[in-house]
């Protein structure tokens, strides 16, 4: 089995989504979440976490982080395919130009 990243991406930052939420928005979000975690039951890895600001290192200087990264999931199958197949209805969908990007976690080469 391989390990995929999952990155959720969006416009608007995950703690200004969060902030924007009714309580009902929020409940019938995490309801859609905990929908697919069932679906994708064996394959999480990690659930995940929704991300804040970030910073990017570039030659030891820190700069803005990629601000339209919201969140991560590290997800395990036996191919790309399957890993996109698992995420077909994910519930990102439903933010507004939410969009997911998937990567393969490769093996370290020996020294």
């Amino acid at each position: 089995m391989t390990r995929f990243l999952v990155l959720y991406r969006a416009p608007t930052s995950a703690r200004e989504q969060m902030a924007q939420a009714t309580p009902d928005q929020a409940k019938a979000g995490m309801e859609l979440w905990g929908r697919w975690a069932q679906k994708a039951d064996g394959a999480i890895v990690d659930m995940g976490a929704p991300l804040g600001e970030g910073r990017r290192l570039e030659a030891g200087a820190a700069r803005q982080g990629d601000a339209t990264i919201t969140g991560f999931s590290i997800l395990e199958a036996a191919s790309m395919e399957d890993a996109l197949a698992l995420l077909k209805d994910h519930p990102h969908f439903h933010t507004p130009s939410g969009s997911i990007e998937v990567l393969e976690s490769l093996p370290m080469p020996e020294p």
